[in-house]
């Protein structure tokens, strides 16, 4: 049974070089490409911004959102999206450390979900406390709604943003 697509707001993020890509900003363009490859249809793309890092890392990152359409549900998504970031390259070391390329659904267009296994949580349960996904979130999904606070993007990014 092929079901409806639906829309998935995701977060595009790397802060090491790849040997066949280079830099940060050059790996979130061939995980667009990936994206694409593996038949997630991208609606709308952010800019890539270059943000600070959190956490152990001291290197900086490029983020990036797009907006893809897909039949998947959230946990085959997931897999998916676990598949092509081990396709750049496996993360070592602790939580939040450097990675070539990092990949979250933040949003889905059908609400929230929750899953125990994999872990997964739509909303992406930091996603209000990050700029650095906010900014390009806010880009090109500015209306769209966090199904827990009823905010809109902007309005959360808009909180980030005042002094």
């Amino acid at each position: 049974m092929i079901l409806p697509a639906t829309c998935y707001l995701i977060a595009l993020g790397s802060n090491q070089r790849h040997n066949i890509f280079g830099r940060p900003e050059h790996i979130i363009s061939a995980a667009r490409a990936a994206l694409e490859q593996q038949g997630l249809h991208i609606l709308k793309q952010s800019k890539t911004v270059s943000s600070r890092p959190i956490g152990p890392s001291h290197r900086r990152y490029a983020n990036s959102a797009a907006i893809i359409e897909t039949a998947l549900s959230p946990v085959p998504l997931l897999n998916l999206l676990k598949r092509i970031e081990s396709r750049f390259g496996t993360r070592k070391g602790q939580a939040w450390s450097r990675r070539v390329l990092d990949l979250d659904i933040i949003l889905w267009s059908e609400g929230a979900f929750s899953a125990s296994y994999p872990p997964l949580t739509i909303p992406h349960p930091m996603m209000r406390e990050r700029p650095f996904v906010l900014q390009p979130a806010a880009e090109i999904a500015a209306k769209w709604r966090d199904p827990i606070s009823g905010l809109t993007i902007a309005q959360i990014a808009a909180r980030h943003s005042r002094p």
